[in-house]
């Protein structure tokens, strides 16, 4: 990946899990980057006005940037906690950012006995280093507990490599440390080999070990957490009671292909009223000074021209989808997205998919970038073609004494 990709790159997805300047987003092992489609719950119910009702917390979802946020998580705690109430948070999380569950762990800790952390689904990945925070933990009978290495995905030469190798070994004694302020009933050396086998534990066995300190009866699931079975092609050696957890059934051995789609019937054409005509000759205006001009025949149709607010709605969601493109130094993807119907947000995850692909293949370049753009006000750092500009004048001032 060439300097302009992977700053584009870092740039559009750095909380991710991209390495960039500021400090990288560690997720999970995994062969591929999965479509993050599933809903997420997370909320906070503050006690009763009576007193004696505990602090009831639900993470039920990714942890990190596509869910729940430690920053979100500790904001929204302290606007309840009266600092006596007992706490208690729910997990049926399928992990996400470590960082983000450290910090979740240090939060719960910090509680000190109030705090009783309940598994009440999936509790994997970051999940995992998140609940080992609470001052007592319980588990239902039917639920699960994985633990495994920190993984993430770079671009970058050797020097940023071996930088993010001595990263990921830091993150990983993170894990084991917040695993260990647990009383376990096993030693480093066995913490530290499940850790990098990709331990999957049943009820009984998290509690043998001293990850869990009660199973409990079977608890009947809040929501439907089916959608995130797709996420878990992301782990190793991932059991078949783990996909039926989430609602997701093995696969087939020979799984048919999907039938396509029926294409969305053609919208009927908008009347020649003079609303109409008004409504479409704003509407090329604003496509023109917006770069969109070739998408101003979807947009019309899409719309019918049926209103203003509908013509806008339209023009809005593609102008996001464009800026998604521009950043991610795409724009020839712009009007098949936005063709397509796509949202901002599910343009983001297909040009996310399409450049954790180009990412995999290794590409060392040191040629500057040809397209930077220019500096739009003296506060921003220099573009990359502007540092090696002027260090080709400094070589040829120096060379010209």
């Amino acid at each position: 990946m060439n300097m302009t990709n992977r700053l584009a790159l870092a740039v559009m997805l750095g909380g991710l899990g991209i390495s960039t300047l500021a400090q990288p987003r560690i997720l999970n092992r995994a062969e591929g980057v999965p479509t993050l489609s599933a809903e997420h719950w997370y909320s906070i119910q503050a006690a009763g006005e009576e007193g004696g009702k505990p602090i009831e917390v639900y993470i039920y979802g990714e942890i990190g940037f596509w869910g729940v946020t430690s920053g979100d998580f500790i904001r929204d705690l302290k606007e309840v906690d009266d600092g006596v109430s007992d706490v208690i948070v729910h997990f049926d999380t399928i992990g996400g950012d470590v960082y983000d569950g450290i910090a979740i762990h240090n939060t719960l800790r910090a509680l000190g006995e109030r705090c009783t952390a309940q598994i009440d689904g999936a509790c994997f990945s970051a999940g995992s280093v998140a609940v080992c925070g609470a001052h007592r933990v319980t588990m239902a009978d039917n639920a699960m507990f994985m633990i495994h290495n920190p993984w993430t995905f770079m671009a970058g030469d050797s020097e940023e490599l071996r930088k993010m190798a001595d990263m990921m070994d830091k993150a990983f004694e993170g894990i084991v440390a917040s695993y260990q302020h647990r009383a376990l009933n096993i030693d480093d050396a066995e913490l530290r080999r499940m850790i990098n086998d990709t331990t999957w534990l049943t009820a009984s066995e998290a509690k043998t070990h001293g990850f869990v300190d009660e199973v409990f009866g079977e608890v009947e699931p809040l929501v439907n957490n089916a959608a995130l079975g797709k996420i878990l092609n992301r782990y190793r050696n991932v059991p078949a009671a783990a996909l039926l957890l989430v609602g997701e059934p093995e696969p087939p051995a020979d799984p048919e292909p999907e039938p396509a789609p029926d294409p969305d019937p053609e919208p009927a054409p908008a009347p020649a009223t003079p609303e109409a005509s008004e409504l479409a000759a704003k509407l090329a205006a604003d496509c023109e000074q917006a770069g969109l001009s070739n998408c101003l025949p979807y947009l019309i149709r899409s719309s019918a021209l049926a209103s203003t607010d509908a013509v806008q709605a339209h023009f809005n969601r593609a102008k996001e989808v464009r800026a998604a493109c521009l950043v991610a130094k795409l724009p020839d993807e712009a009007q098949g997205l936005i063709e397509a119907g796509l949202t901002g947000d599910q343009a983001r995850a297909k040009l996310f998919d399409k450049l954790a692909t180009n990412s995999s293949k290794v590409e060392i370049s040191n040629l500057p970038p040809l397209d930077d753009a220019p500096q739009a006000s003296a506060n921003q750092p220099p573009t990359p073609s502007q540092v090696y500009a002027q260090r080709r004048n400094t070589q040829a001032s120096k060379g010209g004494k």
